[in-house]
């Protein structure tokens, strides 16, 4: 059997900020959030939608966080996002390289959904959709 450290699950006690090239920025104020993510051309992010709060849950990777999140909120790709109305930004997190981001996203989606809403519910308590925020 796998250890969880094989799905990229951070061991207990360990914070989310410990793994390199990767900044949780919901862990941000409002303002400082706006700014760092509008300056992040060339980035990379990490990102999970959310039906509601303990609902369906969707993860990805994009290099625009803003355009992809409002592609899945207008359903203008057909697919899982559109068929379960998983509407609502609760997660993301930034990488500098692609590689890493890709990774990380691949790594997620293997966990179980108990340690995505454990994920989720670190950095957002309140499930509150952060994707208003990104736009000020």
């Amino acid at each position: 059997m796998r250890s969880i450290e094989a799905f990229g699950y951070p061991p207990p006690g360990l914070p989310t900020m410990s793994f390199p090239r990767k900044r949780n920025l919901c862990l941000l104020p409002r303002a400082e959030l706006q700014n760092s993510v509008m300056s992040t051309l060339g980035r990379y992010f990490v990102y999970i939608l959310a039906s509601r709060k303990y609902g369906a849950l969707y993860v990805g990777v994009t290099s625009d966080l803003i355009a992809r999140t409002y592609i899945h909120r207008e359903d203008l790709s057909a697919g899982q996002s559109s068929r379960y109305h998983i509407h609502n930004l609760v997660y993301f997190e930034q990488h500098e390289d692609i590689d890493a981001a890709i990774m990380r996203e691949k790594r997620i989606k293997k966990w179980r959904r108990q340690w995505k809403i454990e994920l989720i519910e670190q950095a957002n308590p309140e499930w509150h959709d952060l994707y208003s925020d990104l736009l000020g």
